[in-house]
């Protein structure tokens, strides 16, 4: 009479309970019973996380997708910590010179879902009759920033916002920037865009000269740039004409100037600290 097979293992358990319990182990670590644990693989939630990541609608452009030399446009020299004109430097740092650097345009292809969105813009807009629009894209840092001809800037929102295949339905802020040596587009005007859809963002901007500082407000596109239109309005002087209410937001209705400006002077008011006084600005003692 033959014994049965003998398929226990160390420890009195047989090998398909010992596999059952590996395979259970391994599942609830996010491996599988085969795949060695070096100690770096991302397990759970960690793995779910990259996997997402690297998902087509979340991947992002390389730096310098073309593999070429990264181009670069100084638009001026800033000088001192603040790099304000006008006023004597009370940082210390006012032999401090450094080249105001921006981006250039970069060229095709740009990597990612980039393209796909430049295509469907463009072709969109031509499609509704729109002439010229972008004046050069850029992409740096893994961001892409359509730079856009204020003139159209109302019919890049609408496309933008209602193209299904685009569907930038939320505008998360308007910022404003002042480039006193960007000569003809010293003010400029920043749109941070978000697609809840697709999962992506996108920047607009548009620049106009001191001597015309009119832009087309997006309030009738994207209701939440209200308020962010008015602070650009109070703190740069860009105008947007067709805002429903474009007052200060911040400073006193009679403030004279605009306070984030380059060349608005470093002044203020002395502030009490426990007991001692500060004086502003303007009145401290100057390095340069």
């Amino acid at each position: 009479m033959t014994a049965p097979a003998d398929d226990s293992s160390e420890g009195g358990h047989s090998e398909a309970e010992r596999r059952l319990h590996e395979r259970t182990r391994s599942d609830d670590a996010g491996t599988s019973p085969d795949e060695p644990e070096t100690g770096t693989t991302p397990r759970g939630p960690e793995r779910d996380l990259g996997v997402r990541e690297q998902m087509p609608e979340n991947t992002v452009a390389p730096v310098d997708p073309g593999g070429g030399a990264a181009t670069f446009e100084v638009v001026g020299v800033r000088e001192g910590m603040f790099g304000v004109d006008g006023t004597g430097d009370t940082s210390g740092y006012g032999g401090l010179r450094r080249p105001v650097v921006m981006p250039g345009a970069t060229q095709r292809p740009f990597g990612g879902w980039f393209d796909e969105v430049a295509d469907q813009l463009a072709s969109g807009l031509r499609q509704t009759g729109t002439g010229d629009v972008v004046e050069r894209v850029v992409v740096d840092r893994g961001e892409m920033t359509v730079h856009v001809r204020r003139g159209h800037l109302l019919a890049t929102v609408r496309q933008l916002r209602d193209d299904a295949a685009l569907r930038f339905e939320f505008c998360s802020g308007v910022s404003g920037v002042h480039y006193p040596g960007d000569r003809g587009r010293e003010l400029h005007a920043v749109y941070h865009l978000l697609s809840m859809t697709h999962n992506r963002r996108l920047r607009l901007e548009v620049s106009v000269p001191d001597a015309d500082p009119h832009i087309p407000s997006v309030v009738s596109v994207y209701p939440t740039a209200d308020w962010h239109e008015r602070e650009t309005y109070d703190f740069f002087g860009i105008i947007f004409d067709g805002h429903p209410a474009l007052t200060r937001i911040m400073m006193p209705d009679d403030w004279p100037g605009h306070p984030q400006r380059k060349d608005y002077p470093l002044g203020g008011i002395p502030v009490e600290y426990k007991g001692a006084t500060i004086p502003p600005p303007d009145t401290r003692r100057a390095y340069s």
